[in-house]
């Protein structure tokens, strides 16, 4: 199901919403009600329409949220945060992909592999058994300064398995304002 579409401009479904409010509704029981992308944010709307299936048109500054019209008495709170994961997931796996090839030059090493995986609280780690990278695609929330740290924090544990004196040398190394980003990521892990 592709629920991520970019809109370049009012599609004829932001047409009919601003045409037609009888047939259809704004949900302003769901959160959130503002999310971010990369750092910028942007409004979330729930809209029930006659659709089919659920559909996601991220514009400049919102995401707007069709819902068929026959969702609209539901409770559509675990719905909508389904609908935002895959959005994040779909986003991570266009974007992560080109921070790793970054890191993969930059280091002259990489990963056995990485995988984007929804993890309570963590926005990255090194699993030294596999020797792959955990991703969380929520980490598309935050710039892309900051998930370029973030996943450059994670190739230096390739190499140093301990947050030790020579793990921050590496990361300053690569990241010369890393204590900066970090301080924008407080009670995460990574």
């Amino acid at each position: 199901m592709n629920i991520l579409k970019r809109a370049k401009s009012v599609n004829t479904k932001e047409k009919a919403i601003l045409e037609d409010n009888f047939i259809l509704g704004k949900d302003e029981t769901l959160l959130p009600k503002f999310t971010r992308i990369f750092g910028t944010k942007y409004a979330v709307n729930v809209y029930y329409l006659r659709v089919q299936k659920p559909e996601l048109n991220l514009t400049d500054s919102c995401i707007n949220i069709y819902l068929p019209m026959s969702f609209r008495n539901r409770h559509n709170q675990d719905l909508l945060d389904v609908i935002l994961l895959k959005m994040y997931t779909t986003i991570a796996e266009k974007e992560i992909e080109d921070i790793m090839e970054k890191a993969r030059h930059t280091f002259g090493f990489a990963p056995e592999d990485y995988e984007i995986k929804k993890m309570k609280s963590t926005l990255a780690h090194f699993d030294d058994n596999t020797q792959s990278i955990l991703i969380n695609p929520y980490i598309v929330m935050y710039a892309k300064e900051i998930v370029e740290y973030v996943i450059f924090h994670q190739f230096c544990h390739l190499k140093y398995k301990t947050h030790s004196k020579k793990f921050y040398e590496m990361l300053k190394k690569f990241v010369p304002n890393y204590e900066t980003l970090a301080r924008q990521l407080p009670n995460l892990k990574y």
